[in-house]
């Protein structure tokens, strides 16, 4: 798989970040369209628009993710919906999960804060 392949298909993410501790400090989805790979840049994912949840004027948001295929699997058929998250999604073309690790605890208020992305190399178990 390239790149190139993923371009106009859609996917289901699953981000989990962590401290660096390993504790998990939040787990939350994203749902849409592939509009956009670059090798340096990364991916550029069209976030779907759920009825009823936003109004027919808002542009859909675009959610940006590191450019390795290492996180990307092809997913299985079904119906995922998380209200908690606003997806609603049928056959997504890919199951895609990152694990995002703050690499220090203790940062100060407004101070930057350093943050890496590991791929799960494993295909998510979705049910």
């Amino acid at each position: 798989m390239t790149l190139d392949d993923i371009k106009n298909k859609t996917c289901l993410v699953g981000l989990t970040y962590l401290a660096a501790n390993g504790d998990i400090l939040k787990q939350t989805q994203v749902a849409g369209t592939v509009i956009k790979t670059d090798a340096e840049e990364g991916i550029s994912i069209q976030l779907m628009l759920i009825a009823g949840q936003q109004s027919t004027t808002d542009k859909p948001a675009v959610f940006h993710l590191p450019p390795s295929l290492d996180a990307w699997h092809e997913a299985t058929t079904g119906h995922f919906k998380n209200a908690d998250h606003n997806i609603d999604i049928t056959d997504p073309d890919y199951f895609v999960t990152w694990d995002i690790i703050k690499k220090k605890d203790d940062t100060p208020e407004g101070t930057h804060e350093w943050w890496e992305w590991l791929p799960r190399t494993s295909k998510p178990n979705v049910s």
